[in-house]
């Protein structure tokens, strides 16, 4: 986009046979200031904002309904208005939203997933009623909706193409089964198998299974075949209990006791590699290079990964995730607005690198572009790709009939529309 031109005359290369009289000098600065300005202003309008893209699709389904893109496959579960009756599911063909095939989800059950996987679309829902047994995974077939099969569990993919169903919890036992996604064959189970369990999540898939009782030892298994690799008891001396429990890459960090006790183990063998006494500690997470330590009203601090000796701390940060060598982090705050103002991190030492703005993340991909949306001042919303690397917010777009409840998916995003329906814009690039 160019912005409006302005004619300063032609240039020569030699004088004017008829010079005109030059203009006093109080008179002309005034002029070549106002021309100037004018060039900055029209510049920046011209840059600072992409023009609107139309919405591709009006996306289908009632009010409620859970809306999901998959590749080129629109799914949508309308809500669930009676228990009784069976929730639909119906799918249609992108770009265009031409209607492909609609089934019916097992009644008694309240839907919310869908998640792709072998040819299959695993529909995972919660049973309801007084005989209802907790969470339950519904198979289809992706091209056709045909029912495949149903089994108890919500579903976690496994690092061999399998499929990994997790029963139980709060204060049931919870349960593990390995199944083919084709058929729900059962390839190996625990039933009853911990109080709780953690998982470790890889590009393909779960591959580690940690099993942990409240009053008696954690165990480590391999998630494909279900095989133990360690078992030992982490709980503190003296007795207590594990507070918490978490897996990071290749370590099995536990808290608890008192004082309160950070300890790290080699996962595969549960190796003690070091303990840390720390005040209140309430998540655990990956930070990259160094292990970040979360307080809900306290901020962060950053532990080297492996020694346990402190790198860094700051009551300013909620959270912090690693994104392409760097941290992506928010300023703690108890309002309950959706915007955030997100910062950029040097994981190593803490510090400010990028100050990326105020915005409302629609995705969060540690491999993959991070997008943000805010409210524009003439209506509407401003789309931004959150650039973690560079450093900077980049404008994309501005939505002018967009309301918010987006979700960006690849290269589109779903957002809400002024008429009440939900519409899928293509994201430039």
């Amino acid at each position: 986009m160019t912005g409006p031109v302005i004619d300063l005359g032609e240039l020569r290369h030699g004088p004017d046979a008829d010079p005109l009289p030059r203009p006093p000098r109080a008179n002309g600065r005034p002029l070549r200031s106002a021309l100037v300005l004018l060039l900055v202003l029209a510049t920046v309008a011209s840059a600072a904002v992409p023009p609107p893209r139309r919405a591709a699709v009006t996306l289908p389904g009632s009010a409620g309904a859970d809306v999901v893109v998959i590749g080129d496959l629109l799914v949508v579960i309308d809500a669930a208005t009676d228990v009784l009756k069976p929730q639909r599911l119906a799918a249609f063909r992108l770009p265009g939203g031409d209607p492909i095939w609609q089934a019916s989800l097992p009644a008694g059950a309240r839907y919310w997933g869908i998640t792709p996987l072998a040819g299959m679309l695993l529909a995972t829902g919660y049973e309801i009623g007084p005989e209802g047994q907790g969470s339950l995974t519904v198979a289809l077939d992706r091209a056709t909706g045909a029912y495949r099969w149903q089994q108890p569990g919500s579903a976690r993919r496994l690092a061999d193409g399998n499929l990994l169903l997790h029963s139980g919890g709060d204060d049931e036992p919870q349960s593990l089964r390995a199944v083919d996604p084709c058929c729900g064959a059962v390839r190996w189970q625990l039933p009853d198998a911990a109080d709780w369990i953690n998982f470790r999540e890889t590009g393909p898939g779960v591959d580690r299974v940690v099993l942990n009782q409240e009053n008696g030892p954690t165990e480590v298994r391999d998630a494909t075949t279900g095989a133990v690799l360690a078992r030992a008891d982490l709980r503190p001396p003296g007795g207590g209990t594990l507070g918490y429990v978490e897996v990071v890459n290749d370590l099995l960090l536990t808290i608890g006791g008192d004082p309160v006790t950070v300890a790290a183990y080699g996962l595969d063998r549960l190796d003690r590699r070091w303990s840390s006494t720390s005040g209140r500690v309430d998540f655990v997470g990956d930070c990259g290079p160094v292990l970040c330590l979360q307080t809900r009203l306290a901020g962060l601090r950053a532990v080297d990964l492996a020694t346990g000796a402190e790198r860094w701390r700051s009551d300013r940060w909620a959270w912090a995730s690693p994104t392409g060598g760097r941290l992506l982090t928010s300023t703690l705050s108890t309002s309950d607005t959706t915007l955030q103002q997100f910062v950029v991190l040097d994981p190593l030492t803490g510090r400010v690198l990028a100050d990326l703005g105020r915005w409302e993340l629609v995705q969060f991909g540690l491999d993959g572009p991070l997008f943000g949306v805010r409210r524009h001042p003439d209506g509407g919303l401003l789309v931004a790709e959150l650039d973690v690397r560079a450093g900077e917010a980049r404008m994309l777009d501005v939505l002018p009939d967009a309301t918010g409840e987006c979700q960006a998916i690849v290269d589109q995003l779903r957002c809400r529309h002024v008429d009440g329906s939900f519409k899928l814009w293509q994201l430039p690039g």
